[in-house]
């Protein structure tokens, strides 16, 4: 064999070699990049979805971050069968766009306040408000516990993250007024999304009977709190995932993560406002109340938990978190 057809075919070789090194890095590219948008997708359907993916149950714990005391949990899960067990009313309406939904009215004898309390993303209203149950009775407060749309009994597909969700506490609201009146003062209260869910809906104009908000650790918008757990808690950047969950998440339940925040609300709304927060929040943080606390133009106050995990600040200082409520209902009942 000449040199010159030795060079060729050597040149060949290193061709074919690069050619074919090209090709595995793009397949594996490809197959990476179709592989994250799986990945994102998936999380798009634990955000919404009605019905939570069997294959991620055990995430919820790494997605909110963890790190609650297994005593507590016991106690909550008690406190809720407890709260979930006392005899409620079973009511219902419709939503503005043709759900069913369905609350769980506790009233309180000789009653001087109605709270509606609405409760956070993949839960229920006897475990997020079981803890506060009896305390708010025997307050003297009726409580209506709204099945937030799509969880509970109410129907839906998706979870809205607030943004959907304010629309539907507001008509919670016209239904207290259309079936008790007007005489007793109407407080919204909510714990994380709940919380959210209040707090957004405090950019519409409600009746002179609706007199405040207690928001226990709401996040600011779905953009933050997605970003922030997939940033914080499942450590992949933000900067890729949301934009992709995003688009999966508007496919599929319309609404866009970007169109609404706390923040834009609170700069319009007039209800005072009671803000609550444990400083050790993993999956709420504490800043999103900071943000929140700022941005409010109407009377409002700020009551902090140190040490107090995600929606735990009840546990961590019921003597302080009941003061703070009644103080604020005593400020605002007139």
């Amino acid at each position: 064999m000449s040199r010159t057809k030795k060079i060729t075919k050597e040149a060949k070789i290193k061709r074919d070699i690069k050619v074919a090194l090209l090709a595995t890095v793009a397949a594996t590219a490809a197959a990476t990049a179709a592989a994250a948008v799986t990945s994102f997708k998936l999380l798009a359907d634990v955000a919404v979805n009605k019905t939570l993916p069997k294959r991620v149950y055990k995430m919820q714990d790494k997605l909110s971050g963890g790190g609650t005391d297994k005593e507590i949990l016991n106690m909550i899960n008690e406190n809720g069968e407890l709260l979930k067990r006392t005899v409620t009313e079973r009511v219902a309406i419709q939503s503005h766009d043709g759900l069913t939904l369905v609350g769980h009215w506790y009233p309180a004898e000789n009653a001087k306040r109605i709270v509606v309390a609405m409760h956070g993303w993949r839960s229920s209203w006897y475990a997020d408000f079981g803890t506060s149950a009896r305390f708010m009775h025997d307050m003297g407060c009726s409580v209506l516990y709204p099945d937030q749309r799509s969880q509970g009994e109410s129907g839906g597909e998706h979870i809205g993250f607030g943004v959907l969700e304010r629309y539907d506490c507001f008509d919670w609201v016209k239904y207290v007024i259309e079936r008790f009146g007007s005489e007793l003062p109407i407080y919204l209260c909510g714990i994380s999304m709940g919380a959210t869910t209040v707090l957004m809906a405090s950019e519409f104009e409600f009746p002179a009977c609706v007199k405040g908000i207690i928001s226990d650790c709401g996040f600011t918008s779905p953009r933050a709190i997605w970003s922030h757990v997939l940033k914080n808690n499942l450590h992949i950047s933000d900067k890729i995932g949301y934009p992709i969950a995003n688009y999966f998440v508007n496919k599929k339940a319309s609404f866009d993560g970007d169109e609404m925040s706390t923040v834009d609300a609170l700069r319009k709304n007039s209800l005072p406002v009671l803000f609550v927060h444990g400083d050790d929040d993993r999956f709420v943080p504490v800043q999103m109340t900071y943000e929140n606390y700022a941005a409010c133009t109407a009377d409002k106050t700020m009551f902090i938990v140190p040490g107090a995990g995600h929606g735990m600040s009840y546990f961590k200082d019921p003597d302080g978190y009941k003061a703070a409520v009644a103080d604020f209902f005593a400020r605002h009942d007139k």
